[in-house]
């Protein structure tokens, strides 16, 4: 592998999960109490800005999204897919719980949890909505937050860079059908027209965008050093931009929420089946097939985190501000963190395990290059 690319996934690597990371969930809490509060006294304020909206795209959140996303998609080098092939079972393991797993077992989940075993706790008029915006939280994998969970279960860089890169390649043709699929299975009027607009507005545009200004700064003199900067320049605004787009998803929930706070909570639940199920079948396949534990980790945290922005907002332009849908995609992100480092901590505690199987290299035979990338850790 080149130099360049190294570095890259280096620098990727070496990402400590960060102060607003670590309490996402705190903030989201606050974003909720903000939320509710501003939208009982601004209730007129937040109408306009749900009404502001171009063949069913809100603007105000489409240009938060982009402020989200693409310092996100910055970090990806799409130049990283020619390294799939190296670690090919735990890429085949990954898309396969990513794309032929996760969305449907969420289907599954939805239905079996909020059309039927909560249905009598919901309000009635927004169950199928729930039940689209559990579906579309789970239609796309992570993007950012995988690298923080790579490294932190001691992940192969290079396999976590080259995995992502391909599912945002994959996104932008998988997530529209799989979606509309699923959506369409639960009785749902799938507006293709948004649908499809959404995947151009909020996956097309910004991976566009971010590829072609990642290309521009490292051709330049130390261009790593400078798009290191610039990534650094950008985290703070991209934090910003998603907690105003939650505080703007709450404002418009928060009458309901205040009403029916045990909503979140029932909505959590088979978000947290999901993850562990899929983490875990991502996991134990990656053990058949002899991947090594270094491999194994991400490919299991890849299969069970989402891309909780681009969720956010397809579920506001599928549905409004004011759905179900919108909330359901939300409480994604409140149980984000927690549950993605209590699936991190059991992978970690399971390395000897894993390792027992006959055949499952070391990560010192595995990946000797990236030694010192985990050293300290």
């Amino acid at each position: 592998m080149g130099t360049q690319r190294e570095t890259v996934a280096d620098k990727t690597s070496a990402t400590e999960i960060g102060f607003f990371e670590r309490y996402l969930s705190a903030w989201v809490f606050l974003c909720i109490l903000a939320g509710i509060t501003l939208g009982h006294f601004f209730n007129a304020t937040f109408q306009v800005v749900g009404n502001l909206e171009v063949a069913q795209v809100n603007l105000p959140v489409a240009g938060l999204v982009w402020l989200m996303v693409i310092p996100m998609l910055l970090k990806v080098d799409l130049r990283a897919l020619k390294g799939v092939s190296q670690h090919w079972r735990g890429v085949g393991v990954t898309l396969f719980v990513n794309w032929a797993v996760k969305p449907f077992s969420m289907a599954a989940l939805a239905w079996l949890f909020i059309g039927w075993l909560f249905r009598p706790m919901l309000p009635a008029e927004q169950i199928d909505s729930y039940i689209a915006g559990l579906i579309i939280l789970a239609a796309a994998p992570c993007t950012a937050m995988v690298f923080v969970w790579s490294h932190l279960s001691k992940g192969e860089p290079h396999f976590t860079l080259s995995q992502v890169a391909l599912n945002d390649v994959i996104m932008i043709f998988a997530f529209a059908p799989v979606v509309g699929l699923l959506l369409g299975l639960s009785a749902i009027t799938v507006p293709w027209d948004t649908l499809l607009l959404s995947v151009l507005v909020y996956i097309v545009v910004p991976l566009m965008v971010a590829n072609l200004w990642r290309g521009w700064l490292l051709k330049h003199e130390h261009g790593q050093a400078r798009l290191q900067r610039v990534l650094d320049r950008l985290h703070p605004v991209s934090l910003v931009a998603l907690l105003t787009t939650l505080v703007l998803l709450f404002g418009f929930q928060g009458k309901q929420i205040i009403t029916q706070p045990l909503i979140i909570a029932l909505l959590a639940i088979p978000i947290l089946v999901q993850v562990f199920f899929n983490s875990g079948l991502a996991y134990l396949l990656n053990r058949a097939l002899r991947s090594p534990h270094c491999v194994a980790g991400p490919s299991a945290l890849i299969g069970a985190s989402n891309f909780f922005e681009l969720a956010v907002a397809t579920a506001i332009a599928l549905f409004g501000f004011e759905s179900g849908a919108a909330l359901a995609t939300v409480v994604g992100v409140l149980i984000e963190v927690p549950v993605m480092l209590l699936a991190v901590k059991l992978i970690n505690r399971s390395v000897g395990w894993y390792e027992q199987r006959p055949g499952v290299q070391s990560y010192a035979e595995c990946c000797p290059d990236n030694l010192h990338i985990q050293a300290g850790h």
